[in-house]
């Protein structure tokens, strides 16, 4: 076994594990305030892809400094996230808090449908792939036979930071705390003197704006986006959340590491069949919620969110 070449799949699976977690905590959180599934999780991903990728051209047409593009066009990615979970959250999904959950489920697809499908229209020749331009060094390291680019090593180490962040303001601030009230009793919370609606809509602007960079970092890394690739990756993020524990903090994460380190076992393990990684995949996850109906982590072992 070449260890340089073994290395080097591990770390793109960390790597894709990281944004595959940064989807995933989005839809935990989600479920652990309200109980819902936000479906339209996966293109919020795509919006923040295309909302960088349209700061990006903006800016650089301006002002051709690669660090500036990348800054406004990740702010781009975040405001454009935040204001999607918040319109969605607010406008569909709190008004049918009460409703039966189908009915929540039924709705935030179809908002993601005509989300994806406003991408598609109002994007100049939007049903094609779109490069996203390379805005990180491209420089390579090399040792032996293990061989990363420099971008891939900035794009996992900020999401690690986004990831561990996402979890001190969650653990440690006011927000994060009301957030917690909320997941384990809205009643009581509500009357600790805690806004419910702004405590949920602040769960849902969250969630979305860790979607929207997780989007920014595909299109650095594939340097390609399209408006349909939140489709797969809404359905990754959903099955990582729930094979690692929907409704706690730590279970996506465990869950999106989990999902990647599947496919690069399987790209390294069977090379020739490394077009159904995602495949065998889900496989796995189908057999892990067999063996693990409230995930790896489940509710009554951790705290909600």
């Amino acid at each position: 076994m070449d260890f340089g070449f073994l290395a080097q799949h591990l770390f793109n699976g960390l790597m894709l594990g990281v944004i595959y977690a940064m989807i995933a905590v989005g839809f935990s959180l989600f479920f652990g305030v309200l109980d819902v599934i936000k479906f339209s999780h996966g293109d919020v991903v795509t919006l923040g892809a295309f909302a960088a990728l349209g700061a990006v051209a903006f800016v650089g047409s301006l002002v051709p400094v690669p660090g500036l593009a990348l800054i406004l066009g990740l702010l781009a990615a975040i405001a454009a996230g935040m204001a999607a979970g918040v319109l969605i959250g607010g406008t569909l999904v709190l008004p049918l808090r009460n409703a039966p959950p189908v009915n929540v489920l039924l709705i935030t697809l179809m908002a993601g449908t005509i989300l994806r499908e406003a991408i598609r229209l109002g994007v100049p020749n939007g049903g094609n792939p779109k490069p996203f331009p390379a805005l990180l060094p491209e420089q390579r390291i090399t040792a032996g036979s293990f061989s990363v680019g420099l971008d891939s090593v900035i794009i996992l180490v900020a999401g690690l930071a986004v990831i561990f962040a996402t979890h001190r303001l969650v653990t440690r601030t006011r927000l994060g705390l009301a957030i917690r009230a909320v997941a384990q009793d809205p009643e009581v919370a509500c009357l600790s003197g805690i806004d419910f609606r702004r405590t949920v809509l602040g769960t849902f602007a969250l969630g979305s704006a860790l979607a929207a960079i997780a989007g920014c970092m595909l299109g650095l890394y594939y340097r390609e986006i399209n408006f349909s690739m939140g489709l797969v990756l809404g359905v990754i993020g959903f099955a990582a959340a729930v094979v690692g524990g929907l409704g706690s903090l730590l279970g996506p994460i465990l869950g999106g590491f989990l999902f990647a380190g599947v496919q690069t076992l399987v790209t390294i393990s069977v090379p020739s069949a490394s077009a159904y990684k995602d495949v065998a995949a889900f496989a796995v996850v189908i057999v892990l919620i067999g063996l693990f109906p409230t995930g790896l982590i489940s509710e009554h072992s951790s705290e909600r969110v």
